[in-house]
């Protein structure tokens, strides 16, 4: 079993695939997005929770790569970002039109619960932080019944002024791992603003997958989830948070994508690559 990163002497091994090979990672809309499959993604972050340094994942949805456009300080927060997976099947459809094809959707929760199996088998440390107290709580003891170590469970609620003392928490539990189930652009920008104090290897933001694992929401049947339905479950649950959101987000993606497409055909694919690339 690979000895966990808080018993271990710090190392410094060469930078592994989503930092030292670029030409894995394309762009959606002007959003990176790495061309991983979810096999690929575990054995990456593996490797970066070894290596002892920070880093900070990110899932790449519509609503987020919509954002993203519209918040170019949230566009170099997730440039920035070691690890950034296809979190929607809108991001994966996309991906057909603008070039290269992604091999699959890594949806956030699914990454989540397969690392919660990788740091039980591993013996890595986990801190969840973000929700409701109660809702937290239920989240870190399904972890606990998978075999996980968690060293930590704290609520999303806290004052500019508590920030610190947050960050502080988190590091002195010294976690391999830390997920953060916040909205965006908050987890994303708490993360980086971080990255450093919170002193862990891997910082990975789930937005509401801990309601979800807390079983307070349900996730959309499986043929939802293969069809790009699973907004639709989602909105029917919290119709007055998310139905503004849905509605516009997805237009405005679908829009964005559309329009991308075409100035691909109209310049051609080599040309539209290499602008692409010199805007990266």
């Amino acid at each position: 079993m690979t000895t966990p990163r808080h018993v271990q002497a710090r190392i410094a091994p060469a930078p592994v695939l989503p930092e030292a090979d670029r030409s894995r990672r394309t762009h959606i809309c002007g959003v990176p997005v790495d061309i991983l499959t979810m096999e690929e993604t575990l054995a990456a972050a593996s490797e970066l929770i070894e290596s002892g340094r920070p880093h900070q994942h990110v899932a790449i949805n519509a609503a987020k790569v919509v954002a993203a456009r519209r918040d170019p300080r949230l566009r170099q927060i997730i440039e920035s970002c070691a690890l950034a997976n296809a979190d929607g099947q809108s991001i994966v459809w996309a991906s057909r039109l603008l070039r290269p094809r992604l091999p699959e959707r890594v949806a956030g929760i699914d990454f989540m619960l397969r690392m919660w199996e990788v740091a039980a088998n591993r013996g890595y440390r986990v801190y969840l932080l973000g929700a409701k107290p109660s809702t937290v709580q239920k989240a870190a003891d399904a972890a606990r019944a998978q075999g996980v170590t968690v060293v930590g469970a704290r609520s999303g609620y806290w004052t500019p002024a508590e920030e610190p003392a947050v960050v502080a928490e988190v590091a002195g539990s010294q976690p391999d791992l830390l997920f953060v189930g916040l909205p965006t652009p908050r987890k994303e920008e708490f993360l980086h603003r971080h990255l450093d104090g919170l002193r862990t290897p891997l910082a990975v933001g789930v937005g509401g997958s801990f309601d979800v694992v807390a079983g307070e929401v349900t996730r959309a049947p499986e043929w939802m989830q293969r069809t790009g339905l699973e907004w639709v479950h989602r909105m029917r649950q919290e119709p007055r948070r998310l139905v503004r959101r849905y509605a516009e987000g997805n237009l405005k993606f679908v829009a964005m994508v559309v329009r991308d497409a075409a100035d691909r055909l109209r310049r051609g694919p080599c040309r539209a690559d290499r602008q692409r690339n010199s805007t990266r």
